[in-house]
């Protein structure tokens, strides 16, 4: 699901944004060829965001909750110091298994710890300020449920983004669970003491969010 952008602005900023690496480059193809819904692929100017948001924040410790095929794992990966840690979360199996063949492919692959868990279990395991930057692009039912513990694993001055807020324009007459979710979330970073919130309207929406109160 996406906002209707013109096909020619969508090649013409894909193509005055710098890939990566080629791996990621073959990912997508792959994804796109070979993989259920290749809409979900976050893509080359949403991962190259990702990847400068972990370098200007100078994050070590990353949380993504959505993996699907690992491309945004991959690109926030990259940016991370050798001794950096990226945990990505995926309950689809096929979805992991194919992500898990590129991070053995990719030299900075090792860098990568995919569970393969429901994140509503697992996220409340996980100590609390642990991550310097978090990801989500997951169930947007849950949108409320992530937002919150990702405050509580967050470290202060730590970011969060959120893909995929502006549900295709759904954000502004909500008329089913995930649509009312995901602009429930866009409202509470907006009036969070805890939170300066930023919504971006690349490609679905972005909602970038700095927890800058315990």
């Amino acid at each position: 699901m996406g906002l209707a952008v013109p096909p020619e602005l969508e090649r013409y900023a894909r193509e005055h944004t710098d890939p990566l690496h080629p791996l990621l480059e073959e990912l997508e193809r792959y994804t796109r060829e070979r993989v259920a819904l290749p809409q979900m692929l976050s893509g080359r100017t949403v991962g190259r965001l990702l990847h400068l948001l972990c370098l200007l924040s100078g994050a070590r410790r990353v949380l993504e909750v959505g993996t699907y095929t690992g491309y945004a794992s991959l690109c926030m990966a990259l940016a991370l110091p050798e001794d950096g840690r990226l945990v990505t979360v995926e309950k689809n199996e096929e979805f992991a298994r194919v992500a898990r063949t590129f991070f053995k492919r990719a030299p900075w692959g090792k860098k990568i710890e995919l569970k393969l868990a429901d994140a509503r279990e697992l996220l409340p395991k996980l100590g609390s300020g642990s991550f310097d930057f978090i990801f989500v692009d997951a169930d947007k039912r849950s949108y409320p449920f992530y937002y919150e513990e990702g405050l509580r694993l967050l470290k202060k001055g730590g970011l969060m983004v959120f893909d995929n807020a502006l549900w295709g324009g759904e954000v502004l007459n909500p008329k089913d669970e995930r649509a009312a979710a995901v602009a429930e979330v866009n409202e509470r970073a907006r009036s969070d003491e805890r939170t300066e919130a930023l919504l971006l309207t690349v490609r679905d929406g972005l909602l970038v969010v700095k927890k800058v109160l315990e």
